[in-house]
């Protein structure tokens, strides 16, 4: 006699053959309405966050804005890269050689590191203007700087800077930082007043701002010169500290305004604010240095005697974690 196995069905299946997907229950769902209604909701809570949590969005410190606010303090500036006598033309490396830069003790960092971006302070006044045409006034100058000795330049651009800066302590101030060069003593000062008065027409109609930044690249994203040729000003400082950025105001750390920015640099920053950092010429590097050494510390603990025994000694994390040690002191007894 002949046996006949038997055959089980298997999972999913109904007599062995598969199931419709018909027959499980259904019910209406629209995905396009669930998408709208989150994505509305995204968008109200974002909005109503962002304006009550974010920071205020000030607008870009640009040669044009400082030109029309401060049209005499800009033309000081110009006539100090002329002269040489500006931060940028005396820090030293990377940008030049007229200074040593900040040194960590014996060793001087930016020496070290040398001239990596080559900027000559009086290109930033000369070369924007080379390229503006139909001033004979400006060309006549260019010409006269160019025909000049160094000696003869810099002795043009002193003059001049000295000039302002004798007028602005007379009292004869303008809206600007600088004394008005219109109203400074008569003097030698060559083709220098009108090569940076030039400058501010040039700054004034936003060609200034492109001129610097496209560096010879198709993107013109290099703020170098940009940035060098403000923070040569007193103006951008200004700024700054107003939106309490300055860096006695734990500006590193600070958004505009008193909004917080990035907590996690307090440690860095806060060097800046005691003695001996506070009041020292080369602040960037000791600090730099001491949160070097700070780094290593952290790093080797696990292999300094003392430091390591510190967790066993203070055990605060004992108290963080009480309720895993409680447990582990229960199971141990």
């Amino acid at each position: 006699m002949t046996t006949t196995p038997q055959t089980t069905p298997q999972a999913g299946t109904k007599n062995g053959t598969s199931t419709d997907s018909h027959d499980f229950p259904t019910r209406h769902y629209d995905l396009v309405k669930e998408f709208v209604i989150a994505l509305v909701v995204i968008l109200v809570l974002s909005g109503a966050l962002a304006a009550a949590f974010s920071s205020p969005d000030e607008k870009s410190v640009t040669m044009s804005s400082w030109a029309k606010a401060d049209p005499n303090g800009l033309i000081t500036t110009a006539a100090g890269e002329l002269a040489g006598t500006t931060t940028s033309a005396t820090y030293g490396p990377p940008y030049n050689t007229n200074g040593d830069g900040q040194k960590l003790g014996p060793l001087s960092l930016q020496k070290w590191a040398g001239v990596r971006l080559p900027v000559d302070s009086a290109a930033l006044v000369l070369g924007p203007l080379s390229g503006v045409s139909g001033d004979s006034s400006l060309t006549s100058a260019l010409s006269a700087w160019k025909a000049a000795t160094p000696e003869q330049q810099t002795k043009w651009a002193t003059d001049y800077v000295d000039a302002i800066g004798a007028a602005a302590a007379d009292g004869e101030k303008a809206t600007g930082a600088g004394g008005d060069p219109a109203k400074v003593a008569t003097g030698e000062y060559g083709p220098v007043p009108v090569i940076s008065a030039s400058l501010l027409t040039l700054a004034q109609t936003g060609g200034l701002e492109g001129i610097l930044t496209s560096s010879g690249n198709f993107y013109g994203g290099d703020q170098t010169q940009s940035l060098l040729l403000l923070a040569d000003g007193a103006f951008l400082e200004d700024q700054a500290r107003a939106r309490n950025l300055g860096g006695d105001q734990w500006g590193m750390m600070n958004e505009t305004g008193n909004y917080p920015g990035q907590p996690w640099m307090w440690l860095y920053t806060f060097w800046y604010q005691v003695a001996p950092f506070a009041t020292s010429d080369n602040a960037d590097a000791q600090v730099w240095g001491l949160m070097m050494l700070l780094t290593l510390l952290l790093m080797f603990v696990p292999f300094i005697p003392g430091l390591r025994s510190i967790p066993r000694l203070v055990p605060i994390h004992r108290l963080i974690w009480r309720d895993y040690y409680r447990r582990a002191d229960r199971r141990s007894t």
